[in-house]
């Protein structure tokens, strides 16, 4: 089974009446594809997946899958807070042609580590198709410890992956040192992937690569060559911009650079807004226009 080292998860557009987009979406997800990326998780954080009905994360899937070779790996996200939903979404997916799924932590719930596990593995057993753990305290109020994935590991076989983003190096580097070697380790942090990649993480889930793709996959490429000189001078160029795509809560930014570069992605989904104050968004249009102008980014408009 093959494993992109970038995926990137998508934003979901919508149009002006704040309905679905399926044509951008597989236009974007082309473009995408074209720029780096080398897989795609649809309906994740960065796709506002609180925001989407069952029927429009089948839908999307399936209009993204139409526009993409099957050569590119293709997942989804289908983790909820309840066990048995998760389950359905994802034999759902299975059906409409992902490739995977990703499976975040249960969020609002707060389990034990051991429901945690028991979660997981129930989702797991029987399904068709790989699953990736998805870790981000920030966001679900739960932190899986490494322990526990082994655990959820060793007891299913198709959980072939996690995205780490609970924000510490140490716990990605006890992850990496503790899971068995076909388990990915994955940053789902672009300002920590560098980091992580020396530290033996094998790719990223990345925001940024919706802008800057090429260069996430030549810093991997540097770094799997040992030219962590090289790596170093594309992540310390980049930084600026990943810290500038989580100055408000993730997608806001993202998507409305997209729609600076016109890449028409619309707004944001209810309860997210995008700020419209006069400066809200001059950093980000500083680097980006200077991103540009460096020739480190084509425009897709």
């Amino acid at each position: 089974m093959y494993l992109p080292r970038i995926f990137t998860a998508m934003v979901t557009p919508f149009n002006e009446n704040g309905e679905l987009d399926y044509d951008e979406a597989g236009r974007l997800a082309e473009w995408l594809t074209t720029h780096g990326s080398e897989g795609l998780i649809l309906s994740g954080t960065t796709g506002e997946s609180p925001a989407l009905t069952d029927s429009e994360r089948m839908a999307l899937l399936r209009a993204v899958r139409a526009r993409l070779s099957r050569n590119v790996p293709l997942w989804i996200g289908t983790g909820t807070n309840n066990t048995v939903h998760s389950r359905d979404l994802s034999w759902q997916a299975a059906d409409n042609g992902a490739d995977g799924v990703l499976l975040v932590c249960p969020y609002y719930n707060k389990p034990p580590q051991e429901g945690l596990i028991r979660h997981f593995t129930e989702i797991a057993k029987g399904l068709p198709i790989p699953a990736m753990l998805y870790n981000i305290p920030s966001r679900t109020g739960v932190n899986l410890l490494p322990a526990s994935v082994v655990t959820i590991t060793e007891e299913c076989e198709n959980i072939v992956a996690i995205k780490e983003a609970g924000g510490s190096l140490p716990q990605l580097q006890e992850l990496v040192n503790l899971v068995s070697s076909r388990t990915r380790v994955y940053s789902g942090d672009d300002a920590m992937y560098f980091n992580a990649l020396t530290l033996g993480a094998y790719g990223v889930v990345s925001v940024a690569s919706h802008l800057v793709g090429n260069e996430l996959a030549m810093m991997t490429q540097m770094v799997l060559q040992n030219d962590l000189d090289q790596a170093r001078r594309i992540h310390m160029t980049l930084t600026p911009l990943f810290q500038e795509l989580f100055r408000y809560t993730n997608p806001i930014s993202v998507k409305w650079a997209l729609n600076y570069l016109r890449i028409p992605v619309g707004d944001v989904r209810l309860p997210l807004v995008t700020p419209h104050h006069e400066h809200a968004f001059e950093p980000l249009v500083e680097l980006i226009d200077r991103l540009v102008s460096a020739g480190l980014y084509s425009e897709a408009g």
